[in-house]
């Protein structure tokens, strides 16, 4: 053979050496070192990360475009003419419209509810926790919300209080300054339809606030200052006169002169229906006023105590109260050194509250309340529901059965703090709940020294409730008394009811059983375990 065709017959044959299948000859250099690296059925795969490839264990990611296409392009091509004649024969497939998305949730769902009904959601839930935070967050959801947290209407019940924890007294009236500026354009853009104010530390600028409320609150209803300086009797004035509404003022805890709220009580009058205070230096001179007739519909009062106690007795003639509120329905006062005006031998009784139901005379300190005091007070007053002693340790259980009033609810005699035990009665429980055992629903008489024989009998009468249906009580505290586990046992028994049982520091009880029961599993579990205890040695 010729060196020249031996030479071409070398070169067919390197040519046919180095020639690749039609299947590989597309194959990229990542195809090859994934088949090197982590070949299909090897249970590992290949991730390419910045400048590397990374072989993990498991089942890899489906391969990418690239992969797809070049196994496309490895395929072998019909000849033009014939690939012409099947595109021709071959049937177009009928146009298919896409899949639907999957539904997801609708970003506009809060713009379809109606108007109406989302006041109606907003307005409960403002009933139940108050306008803020929650309709200054709900104006931020949507347009929709928006709208309707803005309503006036939901903003009746407001409390405004500066951030002044931590603060100083400058920093505190520059917080109230900035307030202030915000309540400009919120007073008459959302306070239009305000009913409840309630303002808490302000010390520098209530009134410029109490401004703005007259100006753009009309009808305002209760008026609250807690804590509260620099009340003049110009601002209240101004407040009476422009909201017609308003009956009702707490300024308990706040340095408010006492001719400022004798001329708001004279402008008022005959509309204003509650009224709390503080007892004080200047308090007489607010009683006075109400003493003369100058709020005749009054039907709330509260007198009581500050932070500091108030060691000044307050003398109250019970007639002229009787006469000049013939109204009142809630009579409160609480924590006072109280001392009944006593009346002449010639005096005409007092015409009393006949629409009474609730009086308050619990205090912590030495109550000057008697018998007598306590019959002048509830002359007339048949109707009352809550009677409150707790602290009155001159009360006797004879002079609680004498009172005129027949369906009474709830009665705390409890004595908390009494260090001279040796005056108080022994006896005379059962008067009491023979009295009102068919009314009764609460019952305190923690730190009363009745003996056990008397305490028996009393707590007997809920037993034979009148016709056959069981007792209402469901509140009782013997906490500190000598009640026997019989009788507990008994009383338990008779009230199906009951719902709070306090029997702490009970001497004759077991020591296992003498705590606060709460919710009618633990009462029922503190029977289980009075007749499952063996009886203590007598």
């Amino acid at each position: 053979m010729a060196p020249g065709g031996a030479r071409r017959v070398r070169r067919a044959r390197r040519r046919v050496r180095g020639a690749l299948p039609a299947g590989e000859r597309a194959r990229s250099a990542e195809d090859w070192w994934w088949d090197r690296l982590a070949p299909s059925g090897s249970g590992f795969h290949l991730l390419q990360a910045d400048s590397m490839l990374l072989v993990l264990p498991g089942a890899g990611p489906a391969r990418a475009r690239a992969h797809r296409r070049a196994a496309r392009r490895a395929q072998p091509l019909p000849p033009t003419g014939a690939r012409a004649a099947a595109a021709k024969a071959r049937p177009r497939p009928a146009p298919t419209t896409a899949p639907a998305p999957p539904q997801g949730p609708d970003p506009g769902w809060g713009d379809r509810i109606p108007l109406e009904i989302l006041l109606q959601i907003f307005g409960l839930l403002v009933a139940a926790d108050g306008p803020m935070p929650f309709l200054g967050r709900a104006a931020r959801v949507c347009r929709r919300w928006h709208e309707a947290a803005s309503q006036p209407a939901l903003w009746h019940t407001v409390t405004l209080s500066p951030p002044l924890a931590g603060r100083s007294t400058k920093g505190g009236a520059k917080a109230e300054k900035k307030l202030l500026a915000s309540l400009e354009w919120l007073m008459p853009n959302r306070f239009s339809q305000l009913q409840r104010l309630t303002l808490i530390h302000w010390k520098s600028q209530v009134h410029p606030v109490l401004k703005l409320v007259s100006e753009s609150c009309p009808r305002l209803t209760f008026l609250k200052l807690s804590d509260c300086h620099g009340v003049t009797a110009d601002t209240l004035v101004t407040l009476a006169r422009a909201c017609p509404q308003l009956h009702s003022l707490d300024v308990q805890h706040s340095m408010v002169e006492s001719t400022a709220v004798v001329n708001f009580l004279e402008e008022v009058g005959p509309r204003m229906r509650k009224l709390w205070l503080t007892y004080g230096s200047q308090t007489t001179a607010i009683l006075g006023a109400l003493l003369g007739g100058c709020c005749p519909q009054l039907q709330l009062l509260e007198v009581s105590t500050g932070i500091h106690q108030n060691n000044t007795p307050l003398q109250l003639p019970l007639e002229t109260l009787q006469r000049g509120c013939p109204q009142l329905q809630v009579l409160r006062l609480l924590n006072l050194i109280w001392l009944p005006k006593p009346v002449g031998r010639a005096a005409t009784p007092g015409p009393g509250f006949p629409r009474l139901q609730e009086l308050c005379l619990a205090g912590s300190t030495c109550s000057f309340v008697s018998n007598e005091a306590l019959s002048r007070l509830l002359r007339g007053s048949p109707g009352l529901r809550l009677l409150d002693l707790r602290g009155c340790a001159r009360v006797t259980p004879v002079g609680l059965h004498d009172l005129p009033c027949q369906e009474l609810e709830q009665l705390y005699l409890g004595l908390y703090g009494m260090s001279d035990r040796l005056t108080l009665a022994k006896e005379g429980s059962p008067l009491l709940t023979h009295k009102w055992c068919h009314t009764l629903r609460e019952l305190d008489l923690s730190g009363q020294c009745f003996s056990e024989k008397d305490l028996e009998q009393a707590l007997a009468a809920f037993s034979g409730a009148p016709g056959g249906s069981p007792p209402a009580l469901c509140s009782l505290n013997l906490r500190g008394t000598r009640v026997t586990p019989s009788t507990v046992s008994s009383v338990i028994s008779s009230c199906p009811g009951l719902r709070y049982l306090n029997l702490e520091s009970c001497r004759c009880l077991p020591r296992g059983l003498k705590r606060a029961y709460r919710g009618p599993e633990e009462v029922q579990g503190c029977l289980e375990q009075l007749l499952t205890c063996p009886p203590s040695p007598s």
